[in-house]
């Protein structure tokens, strides 16, 4: 499991943060929430969204992420109320 704390350390540096289809988000990072304990939600500024392929799709002034691992994702309202695991 990664020290989401540590991202503290890192508050004003470029970062790159890395999924597993390729795509990448680079920012800098200006601050973590909560305060203390693991880092839940990473607060950037000059951000830039790339595809697998290193192609610009956005960017963004500012931009606030969970750079958590992703565990999954479901449904929460429409025709089927089914877990996508």
């Amino acid at each position: 499991m990664p020290d989401y704390g540590k991202l503290r350390e890192y508050v004003s540096h470029r970062l790159v943060f890395e999924y597993d289809t390729g795509a990448r988000i680079v920012g800098y990072l200006a601050g973590c929430k909560p305060s203390e304990g693991d880092v839940q939600v990473a607060n950037l500024s000059h951000v830039v969204l790339l595809d697998s392929a290193g192609e610009v799709l956005e960017s963004h002034d500012k931009l606030s992420i969970c750079p958590n691992v992703l565990t999954g994702f479901h449904l929460q309202e429409g025709p089927s109320g089914r877990d996508i695991r």
